[in-house]
């Protein structure tokens, strides 16, 4: 890092020692993940610094806005409205919870049997080596798998103001009642917190800044169908997980630089992979950073991802806000009718993310399916075998692949990934 944060961090609490430990391993993975591809768009040199100060200068941008007395919002999950965090002039910033660090700490707290998404935030938090939690004012927990929801009640003692969000689990007219009621008492709380009143006016101006940003990501998610593919899988997880930490136009600005020069290559046929790379979908669990586990393994296979279908990808930004009423009231309406097609599989049934998947499959010129499953997480896990049944009755090859956020299976699943390419490129 350019600068020295070492005062910052420590008047954040966090235990440096720790600390200097995950940037010394993040910073190896991401130089020997990222940096050792080649042909990597030259606007991708913007996500590279963003990396190299994400613990950094990102960091000092949101100490600064509470300095200013904005509200910074930290949050797990894509069902909190970054909207809401905005129209109160807030902050509104991804949490820790993609790598196995204080594992041992978190199995104190919690069962071994829990996904590791859960005991990565545990660990995070206990070791104090987040400093996106520690610079949060309050932290949202949503209620969505029952891991979640029970975990919570001991991770709300681990942090200094936490919220608790409910969600429905149908998309009932119920269901919708509730999500409206809960981001209707979410909206008061950031009111009280920042001292500022959400009106129709700054919450159509928030919408606004986050429908480009989605729409700048659905303009990367077209250019990833190019054949011969433009960009790695890889590069543009990086942007989808960047998505939930930078700035908001800052990075809705830096992603469309990215497409403009990758529509410059397709105009030059400057292809980033052989055009005859098997291409895959991979759907399923999100992927914080660190984690890149997955798509690591099937680049280096010689296949190229073109989408991702998680909420860390295609399904935390495929639908934009309607922003056309001017009541507050007809903007939460729209705002619960937005979050509630979010293909999560809390919902149940959950009949889009099915019909998403073969869109996407069909959209990029795939040639297999892979669904990623973090262990122990029984929703994704109790969809993947009827979803892979549905998908195979459509000739789209897939294959599930289990997992957690270690590196011990890595061969394991390095030797299915290459026989499943092996079987879709017959």
């Amino acid at each position: 890092m350019s600068e020295n944060y070492t005062q910052m961090w420590t008047d954040l609490g966090l235990d440096l020692d720790k600390h200097d430990a995950l940037l010394a391993v993040l910073g190896q993975a991401y130089q020997d993940v990222f940096l050792t591809q080649k042909n990597r768009p030259k606007s991708m040199e913007y996500f590279d610094f963003v990396m190299s100060e994400v613990h950094g200068l990102r960091i000092k941008e949101i100490v600064d806005a509470r300095a200013e007395g904005r509200p910074v919002v930290g949050t797990f999950c894509t069902f909190v409205p970054e909207e809401l965090v905005l129209a109160v002039n807030g902050v509104f910033v991804g949490l820790c919870s993609g790598a196995d660090f204080g594992l041992e700490s978190a199995e104190k707290l919690l069962p071994r049997n829990t996904c590791s998404l859960i005991k990565s935030a545990f660990g995070f938090a206990i070791e104090k080596v987040c400093p996106y939690i520690e610079a949060s004012d309050l932290i949202v927990g949503e209620n969505t798998c029952d891991g979640k929801k029970k975990s919570f009640e001991q991770y709300k003692d681990l942090v200094k103001d936490f919220y608790a969000m409910d969600l429905p689990q149908t998309r009932s007219v119920e269901g919708k009642a509730l999500l409206k009621s809960e981001y209707m008492r979410f909206a008061k709380k950031l009111e009280e917190m920042s001292g500022k009143k959400i009106t129709a006016n700054n919450l159509k101006k928030a919408i606004a800044i986050v429908n480009k940003k989605r729409a700048a990501m659905h303009r990367l998610s077209k250019l990833r169908a190019a054949t011969p593919a433009v960009i790695s899988g890889l590069d543009s997880l990086l942007m989808n997980q960047v998505y939930f930490y930078d700035d908001p136009i800052r990075f809705t600005d830096s992603v469309n630089k990215i497409c403009d020069e990758l529509e410059e290559r397709i105009k030059s046929d400057e292809a980033y992979m052989d055009e005859k790379a098997a291409r895959i979908v991979v759907t399923g669990c999100p992927m914080a950073v660190p984690n890149w586990k997955l798509h690591s393994i099937i680049e280096s296979c010689g296949a190229i991802v073109v989408g991702d279908e998680s909420c860390v990808g295609d399904r935390g930004t495929q639908t934009l806000t309607k922003d056309n009423s001017n009541t507050l009231d007809g903007l939460f309406d729209y705002i619960v009718e937005r979050y509630q097609t979010i293909d999560c599989a809390i919902y149940t049934p959950n009949p889009t993310r099915e019909e998403h998947i073969k869109k996407m499959f069909a959209n990029t010129k795939a040639d297999g399916v892979i669904q990623y499953s973090l262990q122990f997480c029984s929703p994704y896990q109790m969809e993947a075998i009827p979803l892979e049944n549905t998908l195979e009755n459509k000739d789209i090859p897939t294959l599930r692949i289990d997992t957690d956020y270690s590196a011990e299976d890595a061969e394991q699943i390095r030797t299915r990934i290459e026989a499943f390419i092996e079987r879709i490129q017959d």
